[in-house]
């Protein structure tokens, strides 16, 4: 079996949203994607979404002309040579974005997957079958915008709300103190300011959180500040946790690890570079007996398949999904189910299990490449 053709489209879903730039309530979002088709000359087509970057067609471009060389002409099954061929190729990920090669990696899956007729947790060894769920705030506006999602997410069921602030500590406590306050004490809770914080600040802030009985900080600082992460890690019984957007995948979160940089680790099959380095990264950090935590993927095509990669992990507790879901559920026909407990259900189709909406698609596509 070979790789016979590969078609990249450049997408965009011009909406009314909750973004106007910041993720705040009000405005129109173009949310930028891409779909990658991989067509292998036995007639099984492998799909995957794409994140796009700065924008659908630059990332489309890169992806085409960088990408579709390389995987056509290949055995789709051979995704741990092509892995490691491309990472050489490229300098370990110093030339092509290593999210563009995500979704080349997924739509391999897909079409092992629809080759052994399993679904792909099952084909990566099933650890269970759904996968307890939180909710991942956009920016608010106000500490009470906050507090009245979580309570929201709680009624619902889920197991946890973890608030995205806008960088400002003394807005961003009100806010953590507002939700603590709102859901009472047991419910989860979790901080991520998108590395916002100098270190005095992040310690300032960590320790209010303890007292908040928060379940992590997450990116106080960036994710390259080894240095400043690690001392905030010593002083800080709250487990900070980063490497989300740390270059390199798995070989830099390795150094990490090593040096208990973090104390949770992040991964996702978007920004990583596709199943295969998640489950590298998952499996390297359970070696060490650290947590390995799924990041969002944004778009719920591509959460499914993260879902997968949950459900085959054994130290990953949660998916992540941003709140409100609806914002992200396109591109697909069925949404990801989640039952009245929180958890989010593993489709049981062969592959990754997306029911494609092509006319959504078809409407969405500014190029095809």
């Amino acid at each position: 079996m070979i790789i016979e053709s590969i078609e990249v489209r450049a997408c965009r879903n011009t909406r009314e949203a909750m973004s106007d730039g910041e993720m705040r309530v009000g405005g129109k979002s173009n949310f930028d994607f891409l779909v990658v088709s991989i067509k292998t000359d036995s007639g099984i087509t492998g799909h995957s979404f794409g994140f796009a970057g700065r924008g659908a067609e630059m990332a489309g471009a890169i992806a085409s002309s960088a990408l579709k060389p390389f995987f056509t002409g290949k055995d789709p099954l051979f995704r741990e040579r092509l892995w490691q061929e491309f990472r050489t190729y490229d300098r370990w990920w110093n030339h092509v974005p290593i999210y563009s090669y995500g979704p080349f990696d997924i739509c391999l899956w897909d079409i092992a997957g629809q080759i052994a007729s399993l679904p792909l947790y099952k084909l990566l060894g099933a650890y269970r079958n759904k996968v307890p769920i939180y909710a991942s705030s956009f920016v608010l506006e106000s500490p009470e915008d906050y507090a009245k999602q979580a309570l929201e997410v709680k009624a619902r069921g889920w197991h946890g709300y973890k608030l995205h602030p806008p960088g400002r500590v003394d807005f961003d406590l009100a806010a953590y103190r507002a939700c603590r306050e709102a859901v009472g004490p047991g419910f989860k809770l979790m901080a991520d300011p998108v590395a916002a914080y100098s270190y005095e600040e992040a310690l300032r802030v960590g320790r209010e959180l303890e007292r908040l009985s928060y379940y992590w900080l997450e990116e106080p600082l960036p994710d390259v500040n080894f240095y400043g992460l690690k001392k905030l890690t010593g002083k800080l019984d709250i487990p900070i946790c980063g490497t989300e957007v740390l270059a390199g995948s798995h070989y830099s979160t390795a150094q990490c690890i090593s040096d208990a940089v973090v104390d949770i680790v992040r991964t996702d099959v978007s920004w990583k570079g596709g199943v295969t380095p998640v489950m590298k990264t998952a499996h390297l950090a359970e070696s060490f007996g650290v947590r390995c935590e799924l990041h969002t993927t944004i778009y719920h095509p591509l959460e499914i398949v993260n879902l997968h990669c949950c459900a085959a992990i054994s130290n990953c507790e949660f998916l992540e999904l941003l709140y409100p879901t609806s914002y992200m559920e396109f591109g697909m026909k069925r949404p990801i189910e989640i039952d009245s407990e929180g958890y989010a259900h593993v489709p049981e189709v062969p592959g990754i299990g997306v029911d494609w909406d092509w006319d959504f698609i078809e409407n969405c596509t500014v190029k095809i490449l």
